[in-house]
């Protein structure tokens, strides 16, 4: 189903950074979503805030979405996409790991 753009939407690139992180395991019934419009629909509510039901129609249902943010929180998908980005992002300017931090009281 084809539909118009959000600007929250992920672009091709940012698509190629994220996949990795969210890949299925290609077992199982095939999904009905793509992960990559579940994620669109996630950065939407975040963006725009307010209830998980108001989401627009044309995104996937709020439950399966709301679902699966849920679940890529609990196993731990979120924190290992973060750590990720942010070691290719320092990868360019220093180490992957920071060796040092200051702590200001």
């Amino acid at each position: 189903m084809f539909r118009a753009a959000y600007a929250t939407d992920l672009t091709d690139a940012e698509w190629q950074l994220l996949e990795p992180y969210v890949r299925s395991s290609g077992l199982g019934r095939p999904p009905l979503h793509s992960k990559r419009e579940l994620l669109n629909a996630i950065f939407y509510q975040l963006r725009a805030g307010g209830a998980w039901p108001l989401l627009p129609h044309d995104l996937p249902p709020w439950r399966t979405v709301y679902k699966q943010f849920e679940a890529w929180r609990e196993n731990g998908t979120w924190d290992r996409l973060l750590t990720g980005l942010r070691q290719q992002l320092r990868q360019f300017t220093r180490e992957a790991e920071p060796t040092a931090g200051a702590i200001d009281s």
